[in-house]
């Protein structure tokens, strides 16, 4: 599916124009705790979704799966407050009038791949760094064994997983990425524009 039916063409470039502008006002804030900003994450997370041949939802899936962190006003430091922001859910509560499941389901899954990854796979958790392993104790820490197998039966998991992958490996200092502006056209086509 793509955009929802309701959402006029000219509201889906309205929502387009809000995310790029987003990431250029809001976008310079640190990525909690990383020595990346927010918009270097997400254009990091895209690009490495783009190299692994992902289609144009998964790589706008990739883009805006942090979007919350720019949404809310809470401080570059809640994590460490011990505040867990639900990012993704208000990510995908904001996407989801304009893009279908196949991009918003990811993005709201995106907290739960990572607790699934971390109950399944022994050497994803020790490879998450510091800021990651601060988070994941407040989104509710590894998953229960009847979590995982509960995971692993939503139609959204695999891609879940995927955008996880994507999300571990965009924190690289000074990594050169094509700019915000270059993904429109992966957001219009998972818009179905």
């Amino acid at each position: 599916m793509s955009r929802s039916e309701e959402a006029a063409p000219k509201d889906v470039q309205a929502v387009l124009d809000r995310i790029v502008e987003l990431f250029e006002r809001r976008g310079s804030s640190l990525y909690g705790g990383e020595a990346v900003t927010q918009t270097e994450h997400a254009l990091q997370a895209a690009m490495a979704a783009e190299q692994e041949g992902a289609d144009s939802t998964m790589i706008s899936a990739a883009l805006l799966h942090d979007l919350g962190h720019l949404l809310h006003n809470l401080p570059e430091t809640a994590a460490e407050m011990g505040i867990d922001d639900r990012h993704e859910e208000l990510a995908c509560r904001w996407l989801v009038r304009f893009f279908g499941p196949e991009l918003t389901e990811p993005i709201r899954l995106h907290v739960a791949a990572k607790r699934y990854l971390c109950a399944t796979d022994p050497e994803y958790l020790a490879k998450l760094s510091d800021a990651s392993k601060l988070s994941l104790e407040l989104q509710g820490g590894p998953f229960r064994p009847e979590e995982a197998e509960e995971f692993e039966r939503n139609s959204h998991f695999e891609s879940a997983v995927r955008l996880r992958r994507w999300d571990d490996v965009a924190k690289v200092k000074d990594l050169a990425t094509p700019d915000i502006r270059y993904y429109r056209r992966h957001l219009e086509a998972a818009a179905g524009l």
